[in-house]
């Protein structure tokens, strides 16, 4: 509905229009330069190649070298946690004499 304070709207073409800027920015590349601001916000990670229960006496009498049994099997993925939430999935892997994680799965979070 139409009030007598509203103006009719121009007829413009594309040439008519200036995007500021807004063209190159939607096609330059990213770098990591660009995120460079959030390079020293500390986060925990966490690799979690499962879980298990036992009572508080077990849990004391762990030595170096014992055995711990945990609810997933051998070659199933690992969770792979930032800050506690969930990001990733991956697997242990051997990189010369030290074990690392790499990531299979990305895992999309709703938030």
């Amino acid at each position: 509905m139409a009030t007598e304070t509203d103006l009719p709207l121009p007829n413009l073409q594309e040439q008519d229009v200036t995007f500021a800027g807004l063209r190159e920015a939607a096609i330059s590349p990213k770098t990591a330069a660009d995120l460079e601001q959030v390079f020293d916000v500390p986060v925990t990670v966490t690799a979690v190649l499962g879980n298990t229960v036992m009572p508080v006496g077990d849990l004391l009498a762990i030595k170096p070298g014992s055995l711990l049994e945990l609810d997933r099997k051998v070659g199933e993925a690992i969770d792979i946690l930032v800050s506690n939430r969930l990001v990733a999935r991956g697997e242990v892997v051997l990189v010369e004499d030290r074990l690392g994680v790499t990531m299979t799965e990305i895992i999309k979070s709703d938030h």
